[in-house]
């Protein structure tokens, strides 16, 4: 029997044992899955022929971009590219750098950051809260199963006697000190264990389909499902350092309120409404510590590569007003070019544009004059978008057509 399956065994015993098991059953399924995937062992390496392909690919794209001359040969463009090349490769072949660094990461240092911010003097940060859990329903389980001694009901001695108490019950109903009690320790166990247990479950399976999204990181392409893989990677490693760091304030405020369940006839009715609000406030707490993980998550860009989005969507548009100033020399322009001669591009001295609009059956109209004067200095001068260059840098370019340049002065062929 190995030991995750002794830990599975007592994973009943107490949130802290089930944090145990948690833990133990994600490493192995990481550590299988990654074997299966691209491990070099006998029954794994499923996924290493297609490792082989896309780094194929890849060396294809980079010289079909040399001989274009989309890429060219120089430390700024070549030193990306095998940063991006070596990382990939050591991440999706080698387990010792996986989990060395991906799952230290995101299992290791939250809880680290968790110690710090709580004081704890020697282990997990997760563990410690765990007993403490435990340690608050230990005390919840004592109060129930005193009011449930001192609610017991005497040895009938009169039909008079049972009658009251049924008629007590009867007016009490579902909302009993004990029931209200129940109620509370549930959802504070949703709030701690639900959330931790969750969010572990959802970690390892990010790291157990690690590896295939690092390797989609090669490509511009797919370069997207590797951001959003590494967004919700660091949201569920993130999500237990909230839980911990904020259900400690929750069971500080809980131990006095504990401690005051025990009634002289049973639970007390005061402490029990007491736990139950503070219970939902611990949930309502979760809830919102999830949304601002995921909106901080959100906004991050990922050492820049999701940064191209808002790039697009920041680009203003060109104003309207514009566009007879930069047509005319445009067309200018192409006279030249089709004259053959070497004339400069110069705007004409004066254009006036004219817009009029009048209402059906010869009503009101109005008219609006745009005046344009002439711009001496060239087409730089003259606030021209600058003409694209040509790309054709590569070995290739020998064989490309020779192209028309247009500047401030002439004619270049």
């Amino acid at each position: 029997m190995s030991a995750c399956e002794v830990l599975s065994a007592e994973a009943s015993g107490g949130v802290a044992a089930a944090l145990r098991a948690v833990d133990c059953l994600a490493g192995e399924t990481v550590a299988a899955s990654f074997a299966r995937l691209f491990g070099a062992g006998p029954g794994g390496g499923a996924l290493l022929p297609a490792l082989t392909i896309g780094l194929t690919l890849y060396i294809a794209f980079f010289a079909i971009g040399l001989l274009t001359g989309r890429s060219r040969l120089g430390i700024s463009a070549l030193t990306p590219r095998m940063l991006t090349l070596g990382l990939v490769l050591t991440f999706a072949t080698s387990w010792i750098a996986y989990s060395q660094v991906v799952w230290n990461l995101a299992t290791g240092a939250p809880d680290e950051i968790a110690s710090v911010l709580t004081g704890a003097p020697n282990g997990s940060a997760t563990q410690i809260f765990g007993d403490r859990v435990d340690m608050v329903f230990g005390a919840i389980a004592e109060a129930a199963e005193a009011g449930k001694q001192a609610g017991a009901p005497p040895p009938p001695a009169a039909a008079a006697q049972q009658g009251a108490q049924a008629a007590s019950a009867a007016v009490s109903g579902s909302f009993t000190p004990a029931n209200v009690m129940w109620l509370g320790a549930l959802l504070l166990l949703l709030g701690t264990v639900g959330v931790l247990v969750t969010a572990r479950i959802a970690l390892a399976v990010l790291l157990a389909v690690g590896p295939v999204f690092v390797v989609f990181a090669l490509f511009n392409g797919t370069r997207g499902l590797f951001v959003g893989w590494l967004r919700g990677l660091v949201l569920t490693a993130a999500v237990p350092l909230f839980v911990v760091v904020g259900g400690g304030i929750v069971m500080e405020l809980l131990v006095p309120i504990v401690a005051s369940l025990n009634g002289v006839e049973g639970v007390n009715g005061r402490a029990a409404l007491a736990l139950f609000v503070i219970a939902s406030v611990h949930v309502a707490l979760m809830a919102m510590m999830l949304k601002v993980a995921g909106t901080m998550v959100s906004a991050w860009q990922v050492f820049g590569l999701a940064g191209g989005e808002q790039g697009r969507d920041a680009a203003p548009a060109a104003p309207a007003a514009a566009a007879p100033a930069a047509i005319a020399p445009l067309v200018a322009g192409s006279a030249a070019i089709a004259a053959g001669g070497r004339a400069a591009l110069v705007p004409p001295a004066s254009v006036e544009v004219v817009a009029g609009s009048g209402a059906a059956g010869g009503g009101a109209g109005s008219t609006s004059r745009t005046h344009i004067t002439q711009v001496t200095g060239g087409a730089a001068a003259a606030g021209l978008p600058p003409l694209p260059r040509s790309r054709a840098r590569g070995i290739g370019s020998r064989f490309a057509t020779p192209q028309t340049q247009a500047r401030a002065g002439g004619l270049v062929r």
